[in-house]
């Protein structure tokens, strides 16, 4: 289906994009698998391309396109379609760059943007816990302030992505009491150099896919932060975590659909030149039936996928509407890239095959960023279904 959302300068934009990607991520990327992360070398390259630091205010470096997303998103179609990812970048440049443009100071964006936007200065956020999982309201990773102002952070952080690569993390601590009549209140995001003294990166967390993305442990001991590298207003980090949840889940949607449309055209290319029975495998009625309910699935998936992205560069995709294409296009995803795999037959299961890394890829999306339960739990307050009376 033709699609209507970019325009001959996106497509510029993509062409460059490609070419980088198939001339320095593709032949390294299985180097990359194997290391658990992308060399930052990678990220400084596209860096001096204009590849990233895309919102990113021309002031401080970066490409000027700050009230679209489409650039982000064309990045991550070519990536996908090379069967590749960049790791934690899209973390970098996705989730954690709309904090620092949205509350840091002028002084603070000085500080941090150009390095962002020129892919020297990575950058991770740090929500997650041992024992919390989707909810924020349980952290217990605390910081406290001394009399010369300066806080002192304690606690650890589990599921982090890009924690190992990262020179910056924006790191979510209670910076008052727990209340249990507002949950949600005391909360602070504090901006960490890695190279603090009391940062500690713990284990790799090995995953069954997403290998190139490194995804870490965190610990804090006794680690000083300044009250100058505080983001925003003290107590106020659960209201601003909740202000870029819908580019999160967007990101996460626009990379579902890409890759499901890879894996058609693996399991399509596969098929035709598979024989079985003496006949190419394309021919047989199942295997074009399959490949056409996935071609149809898909379709639908990108046409919610391109209004979503429309609705969210004019400032009017709601977190609902954002959950309602994350669930779509994930659960869409799972469903493509486990039948193309089945095409493959045994060969699928072959990690020589592209289909298998999308396969494991795949299944973490209708988990992180909100998993399916909580979207749909999202979807249904927003029509307006009421909680269960006790």
């Amino acid at each position: 289906m033709r699609r209507t959302v970019y325009n001959e300068d996106h497509e510029s934009f993509r062409a460059l994009a490609r070419e980088f990607v198939e001339r320095e991520l593709a032949p390294k990327f299985q180097e990359y698998e194997d290391a658990g992360r992308i060399d930052k070398a990678v990220f400084a390259k596209m860096g001096e391309l204009g590849l990233i630091g895309l919102q990113i205010p021309e002031e401080f470096g970066g490409g000027g396109q700050t009230d679209t997303f489409k650039y982000n998103a064309i990045l991550t179609e070519e990536t996908a379609r090379a069967c590749t990812s960049l790791g934690s970048l899209r973390v970098h440049q996705d989730v954690v760059t709309p904090y620092i443009l949205e509350y840091a100071t002028h002084e603070q964006k000085g500080r941090w943007l150009p390095g962002m936007a020129n892919g020297t200065l990575m950058a991770a956020i740090a929500m997650t816990e041992p024992g919390t999982g989707s909810d924020l309201t349980g952290i217990r990773t605390r910081a406290e302030q001394r009399e010369d102002g300066a806080w002192v952070l304690n606690g650890s952080k589990t599921f982090i992505s890009g924690g190992a690569n990262a020179d910056l993390v924006l790191v979510i601590a209670r910076t008052s009491a727990y209340d249990p009549d507002d949950r949600r209140g005391g909360l602070t995001i504090f901006v960490v150099p890695t190279d603090s003294p009391g940062f500690e990166v713990g284990r790799d967390l090995e995953k069954i896919g997403i290998k190139s993305q490194d995804t870490v442990e965190l610990h804090f001991t006794d680690l000083v932060v300044q009250d100058a590298d505080i983001l925003g207003e003290p107590g106020r980090a659960f209201e601003y975590m909740s202000h870029n949840l819908a580019q999160e889940r967007l990101t996460i949607a626009v990379n579902a659909v890409s890759t499901a449309q890879s894996a058609i055209r693996l399991a399509s290319e596969y098929a035709q030149e598979r024989t079985s029975f003496g006949q190419p495998l394309s021919s047989f009625q199942n295997t074009k039936f399959v490949l056409a309910e996935c071609s149809t699935e898909t379709a639908a998936a990108q046409a919610m996928l391109d209004q979503a992205l429309e609705a969210h560069d004019a400032g009017e995709l709601s977190p609902a509407d954002a959950a309602r294409v994350k669930l779509f296009t994930t659960e869409v995803q799972g469903r493509v890239i486990d039948r193309c795999l089945q095409v493959h037959g045994g060969y699928g299961y072959i990690l020589e095959y592209p289909i298998a890394r999308l396969y494991t890829d795949a299944r973490v999306t209708r988990i992180y960023g909100g998993t399916s339960e909580v979207m749909k739990t999202i979807i249904a307050k927003d029509m307006g279904l009421s909680a269960r009376r006790s």
